[in-house]
């Protein structure tokens, strides 16, 4: 009897420990099962080069995440991490390709500048009594700005010495990832063998008391936020190398990858608790998600959702656990803490290694479909003109018999460089890209061409690199012709304003550029105001609504797309066809509804449809080894109320 009980005991015991074991490492636990799914679920998945890319696309987010890591434990927030990090990569190039400033001094000053933005953070936190939030909110702003101010909206190329951080070791080892490791660890012994690191979980855990206690609060805040945009700026340069060059819009957003990794590591937004290590785990949960649904081919549109489901789990896990009584994931809590943390990581790299060889036997031998795979990478899904281009490309997939796998960098260089990467070590047949910034997707086209994956480039080149065919309009030409048609629709004489595209973007350079150019033979043209509206319906609506306050006498509009044309017709209501012209770009079914009706005078039209289906059809042709044209052309044509009914896109 007393044996049974005895057993019984244990054997609760047993349940006990491991069911402590996983409220205790809920991050580490959660990366081990998504290793594991992602394995069993994508033969592509477990490859030395795949796995080496999860850990290149969460170095950017895990450095900036550590800097966060500082500021959430001590009960803080910072929004500007993303910002910082794009203004410090910029400072960078601009100083050393635009000044001379040697290299060494250039990223000292990129590093300054990161502290700088963290003091001015920690000051009007600190002395100025503002709440976190909107302090670094404000700073994502104006950082922001200055690197648009600085780098004139257009990307500089990044230092040939710089850029080798976005290489490899040995040809097989990159140096993001052994940036990311850097980091951390400085991350970890600030934390837990600093007294910096012992003040942040005092001021988190209890602001009032550790002032009381001695601690000078402000000055450590100070110093909190200037460590915070130290990380950030590293990030930034990090994120530069990747892309051959400094983004005005790199890392947008990022702030908020940063701060889910801090919390899906453990970390409470409450302050108090968070360690190196679970911020680490968090970056890399993010980075593997990311990576096995590209390989798994899901919808860009779920990619997100996923996420914002995986991050609220996160958070929900956080509270059971600490209802269940679970220790706080603090650095150094426990003497021996670090022994059994080890032996814990140690068990769980075990684990996994075990199950994960297991699984991969189910792919062993499995070529499932003998269709062609092609990846189409494209700049943006939302915008109706990228979204034709996808149209035409599934058709024309469909009809040769070609499985497509479709991804959505949503503007994001840095993201569009981890969908190709994903694309590179998947071994597709092709890669169809459409690049958000033709210089930034040098280097990934570079490593597709390395594993001699054809390219094909559609609507817009890469430029540092070697395609297998353009397939594209002409932006220039056809901002020209946006001008003449507006211009001659006017008499030769009134005056204009013309909606940008997005800052930084090379469709906005271009287009620009032709406006420009086609605006020089018509003297008699005024421009009024020259405005971005980012390419988006409402900022076009909302652009045009203040410059008709500053210019109510406009009588024409040239957009860089019809979104922004719209959003402008909308703005001028009754006006819009009457007393002002609008000529928009792209020819998208809503641009096309409004020619028909009137508002909108006319469109310059890409045919993107065709874009997509000509660039599946040349992808194929080099699959199968046969010759393509370096450059497709794919005509623009205006279309007015006249030729709206015969045009098809």
């Amino acid at each position: 009897m007393a044996t049974d009980t005895l057993k019984s005991t244990t054997g609760a015991g047993g349940a006990t420990a491991v069911r402590r074991l996983l409220l205790e490492n809920g991050a580490l636990t959660a990366l081990i099962v998504l290793v594991i799914a992602m394995s069993a679920l994508s033969g592509d998945f477990l490859t030395t080069d795949n796995l080496l890319n999860v850990g290149v696309q969460a170095a950017v987010t895990a450095v900036l995440a550590f800097g966060v890591t500082f500021v959430i434990v001590s009960a803080g927030i910072d929004l500007s991490v993303g910002s910082v990090a794009a203004l410090s990569a910029t400072v960078l190039a601009w100083t050393a390709t635009s000044h001379g400033v040697p290299v060494v001094v250039a990223g000292l000053l990129a590093v300054v500048t990161g502290i700088a933005a963290g003091l001015v953070n920690g000051f009007l936190i600190a002395y100025g009594k503002l709440p976190p939030f909107i302090a670094t909110l404000a700073m994502l702003s104006v950082a922001r700005g200055l690197s648009l101010v600085i780098s004139g909206g257009s990307p500089i190329p990044f230092p040939g010495s710089v850029s080798h951080l976005g290489d490899t070791l040995g040809g097989w080892l990159p140096v993001p990832v052994l940036v990311m490791i850097v980091m951390g660890l400085i991350a970890a012994l600030v934390l837990g063998r600093t007294y910096i690191g012992r003040s942040m979980y005092a001021i988190g855990g209890n602001e009032e008391a550790a002032r009381l206690s001695g601690l000078r609060v402000k000055k450590q805040k100070l110093a909190i936020y200037a460590l915070s945009g130290v990380f950030a700026a590293v990030a930034g340069v990090v994120l530069a190398s990747r892309l051959s060059s400094a983004q005005p819009q790199a890392a947008d957003g990022y702030e908020l990858d940063a701060i889910a990794a801090v919390v899906i590591g453990g970390a409470s937004l409450a302050g108090g608790t968070g360690k190196a290590s679970g911020t680490l785990i968090g970056a890399l949960i993010l980075a593997v998600l990311r990576n096995g649904l590209n390989l798994l081919n899901v919808s860009a549109f779920w990619q997100q959702v996923v996420i914002g489901v995986v991050i609220a789990l996160a958070v929900l896990f956080d509270t059971l656990r600490r209802k269940a009584g679970a220790a706080p994931a603090a650095a150094g809590a426990s003497p021996g803490g670090k022994g059994r943390q080890a032996g814990t990581y140690a068990l769980a790299a075990g684990v996994t290694v075990a199950i994960v060889g297991a699984t991969s036997f189910l792919h062993n031998g499995s070529s499932s479909s003998t269709d062609p795979k092609m990846g189409l990478s494209l700049s943006t899904l939302n915008n109706p003109f990228f979204v034709q281009i996808r149209t035409g490309a599934q058709a024309e997939a469909k009809k040769l018999g070609v499985d497509l796998t479709v991804t959505d960098a949503q503007n994001d260089a840095s993201q569009q460089a981890n969908q190709l990467q994903n694309f590179t070590s998947s071994n597709l047949g092709a890669i169809i890209v459409n690049p958000v910034d033709s210089d930034a997707a040098g280097n990934s086209v570079k490593a597709a061409d390395r594993a001699g994956i054809p390219v094909i480039a559609v609507d817009r080149g890469v430029n540092k690199a070697t395609v297998n065919a353009l397939v594209a309009s002409d932006n220039v030409a056809g901002g020209e012709l946006a001008a003449k048609t507006v211009a001659e629709k006017l008499g030769g004489k009134g005056k204009i304003v013309i909606l940008q595209g997005q800052a930084g973007t090379s469709a906005a350079r271009e287009r620009a550029a032709g406006f420009a150019k086609g605006l020089k033979s018509y003297p008699g043209i005024q421009v009024l105001a020259q405005q971005p509206g980012d390419f988006d319906r409402t900022k076009g609506l909302d652009v045009m609504s203040n410059l008709l306050q500053a210019h109510p006498d406009v009588q024409g509009v040239i957009a860089a797309n019809d979104e922004m044309a719209l959003g402008a017709i909308k703005a001028l209501g009754a006006k819009a066809g009457r007393s002002v012209q609008v000529v928009g770009f792209d020819g998208t079914p809503d641009g096309l509804k409004a020619v028909e009706s009137g508002t909108l005078y006319a469109s310059v039209a890409q045919q993107p449809s065709q874009l997509g289906r000509i660039a599946v059809d040349n992808a194929l042709k080099a699959v199968q080894g046969k010759k393509v044209g370096a450059a497709i052309k794919v005509p623009v044509k205006v279309v007015t109320k006249e030729n709206v009914a015969g045009f098809t896109g």
